[in-house]
C-alpha cells in the first residue's frame, strides 16, 4: 500500500506553542473540527486550500492537490525525474529548480522523513525560541512529519519558483532523453510540470501569509 501525504500550511509561531509531540494531532484537529457526518465539507473550500469553519480565527489549512490524489508516488516519481534531467539543464534553472525541488519533492524513500528542525533551515526557524518542531521517526507511538518547510525556507522557494517557472519548456528534451517511457518518472512531461505548477501555487499561497509548511502521512 502506498504512502499519502497531507500537506498544511501553518502559522509558525501558534504551531510552536503546542509540544512538540502533540503538533501533527493539532494540525488534524484544527481542519476536522466539524460534524463528523458532513466529513470535511463543513469546512470551506478557498481555491485549493480547506479552512476551518472558523476561518477567521484559523491557524492553518490542508492543501487539496488537483493533480493527485494524495499519494506520496507522483511527488517521489517527479522527483527521481529531475534527478535523471537535472545534468542536461542549464546551469541557472538547474540551480533555482534545486533551491525550490529540495524538501518539497520526496524523496525515493519518504519514510527517511526530513530533519526534525526542518532541514537547511536554522533553528530559530524551526520553532520559536529555537528547538525541534517535530519529533523523529524514530520516537515511537508519536507523528512525525514527511515534510518540514519553515517560513524563511518557504520565501526562499517562492523566489526560486519565479526564476524557473517561465523556463519550464526547457526542461522539455532533458525530460524526453532522461525519464519518458520509464518506470517510477512521470508519465508525460506535461503531467510532471503540472505538478511542479501545483507546488509553485503552494509556496507563493504561503510565502503571501509569512507562514510555513507541514507534510504528514
Amino acid at each position: 500500500m502506498g504512502r499519502d501525504i497531507t500537506l498544511f500550511m501553518a502559522d509558525w509561531g501558534r504551531l510552536g506553542t503546542v509540544p512538540a509531540a502533540g503538533r501533527a494531532d493539532a494540525l488534524d484537529d484544527a481542519i476536522c473540527a466539524l460534524d463528523h457526518d458532513d466529513d470535511y465539507r463543513g469546512n470551506e473550500l478557498s481555491g485549493d486550500w480547506l479552512w476551518p469553519p472558523d476561518r477567521e480565527s484559523a491557524w492553518c489549512a490542508e492543501y487539496v492537490f488537483r493533480t493527485t490524489t494524495g499519494a506520496c508516488a507522483p511527488h517521489v516519481r517527479a522527483g527521481n525525474a529531475w534527478n535523471d534531467m537535472r545534468l542536461l539543464v542549464d546551469a541557472s534553472v538547474r540551480g533555482a529548480m534545486d533551491s525550490f525541488l529540495t524538501g518539497l519533492i520526496l524523496d525515493a524513500d519518504p519514510t527517511d522523513g526530513p530533519s526534525p528542525d526542518g532541514g537547511p533551515a536554522s533553528a530559530d526557524d524551526s520553532a520559536p525560541g529555537g528547538g525541534i518542531l517535530f519529533p523523529s521517526a524514530a520516537d515511537p507511538g508519536v507523528s512525525c512529519a514527511l515534510l518540514v518547510c519553515p517560513p524563511a525556507a518557504v520565501s526562499d522557494k517562492a523566489r526560486a519558483w519565479k526564476r524557473v517557472e517561465p523556463r519550464l519548456d526547457e526542461l522539455r528534451e532533458p525530460f524526453a532523453a532522461e525519464c519518458e517511457g520509464w518506470a517510477g518518472r512521470p508519465d508525460t512531461f506535461e503531467g510532471f510540470t503540472a505538478l511542479l505548477r501545483e507546488w509553485g501555487d503552494v509556496t507563493a499561497d504561503v510565502a503571501r501569509r509569512g507562514w510555513g509548511l507541514v507534510g504528514l502521512p
